[in-house]
């Protein structure tokens, strides 16, 4: 419903008393001083309102007794309406409900996404990679503060709510999701927002974060499909830099967010045009002549083969991560949608 009388009934409390009070004062006006309806609205409004501005026709001792009453009660009336819809207005509540009304209705229409419990370092991380990739995702996040910057500063997709919910899962479409990424503080709630999203999505992709090294196995056991602990994959990353400085800056290059002037691209059979399928990437490219070269491919089994031959053919549940720099991966992902349209 666009407005909610949960959300506006302070301002809709107010107007209906308001109206009560023009009513009862058009009414009173009439039946006693025989105004007609118009007059008798008109000396409601300057009665009311406190303006100020000269009687229709002079009033008899019943009407000015009946106009004091009149001011006596709505004066405060008036003002409590007129502060309301102001307060409204100046701290910009109605527009954090309009923009919660039309993220709703985004989630309502939403499919195929990404649902990202916590915004906290690592949830705003997975957000840019998956802005940058142009997946569509929701953010669940019940910290207020949180949650007005984002409403303040972002055009994201979000829920003010708890994600241990599974009301709150189901709101946010998860029977309709591709993947879950949870990056709550606790691991306790990570575990428990893994259990229930497998309970409501079996095929579900469910990426979790863990602080503690025991809990990586809990994770696994409630249905995780990967398990990331940011401690651990940032202290080896460090002792890589020691070890095999160069290596590491050269993998620290290869970006998978677009930006930069290496990139890797994953490319699943399913996005493969049907008139490419079962054949080779050496095929793609004798005919588009990409300059994308292979250096990595999944097998339907699950198993990895490095830098594979261009000969090797496309097979369903297969992938190809391909490397390229930006302008060769865009003409990759152009040609695939072209082709498929």
């Amino acid at each position: 419903m666009l407005f909610n009388l949960k959300f506006f009934k302070e301002i809709y409390y107010a107007l209906a008393t308001l109206l009560a009070i023009i009513f009862i004062g058009t009414l009173g006006f009439k039946l006693i001083e025989g105004y007609n309806v118009f007059e008798a609205f008109y000396m409601t409004i300057i009665t009311v309102s406190t303006v100020g501005f000269s009687e229709v026709r002079p009033l008899s001792d019943m009407g000015r007794l009946f106009t004091a009453f009149l001011i006596i009660t709505s004066f405060g009336i008036f003002a409590y309406a007129v502060s309301s819809i102001t307060r409204y207005l100046v701290t910009g509540k109605y527009k954090n409900y309009f923009k919660d009304y039309r993220v709703n209705k985004a989630i309502l229409n939403m499919k195929d996404h990404v649902i990202v419990c916590g915004y906290g370092r690592n949830g705003k991380q997975a957000v840019a990679t998956l802005q940058a990739h142009k997946v569509p995702f929701i953010v669940i996040e019940q910290n207020e503060a949180v949650v007005e910057d984002i409403r303040l500063h972002s055009d994201l997709i979000y829920m003010r709510s708890n994600a241990t919910s599974e009301e709150v899962l189901i709101d946010a479409g998860i029977e309709r999701a591709r993947a879950m990424i949870t990056t709550l503080p606790e691991d306790a709630d990570n575990v428990f927002v893994v259990l229930t999203a497998r309970s409501l999505n079996a095929d579900l992709n469910i990426i979790s974060r863990a602080s503690e090294l025991q809990t990586e196995k809990k994770l696994k056991m409630a249905g995780a499909n990967n398990v990331i602990m940011p401690d651990r994959v940032g202290g080896s990353h460090m002792a890589s830099l020691v070890v095999t400085p160069d290596v590491m800056e050269f993998l620290d290059k290869i970006s998978i967010t677009g930006s930069a002037d290496i990139n890797l691209e994953e490319v699943e059979f399913k996005n493969i045009p049907a008139s490419f399928r079962y054949k080779s990437f050496q095929e793609l490219e004798n005919q588009y002549q990409i300059g994308a070269k292979i250096i990595g491919y999944k097998t339907a089994a699950g198993e990895y083969i490095i830098n594979p031959p261009e000969d090797l053919e496309f097979i369903p549940n297969s992938k190809l991560f391909v490397l390229g720099n930006a302008e060769q991966i865009r003409k990759l992902n152009s040609i695939l949608i072209e082709v498929s349209n």
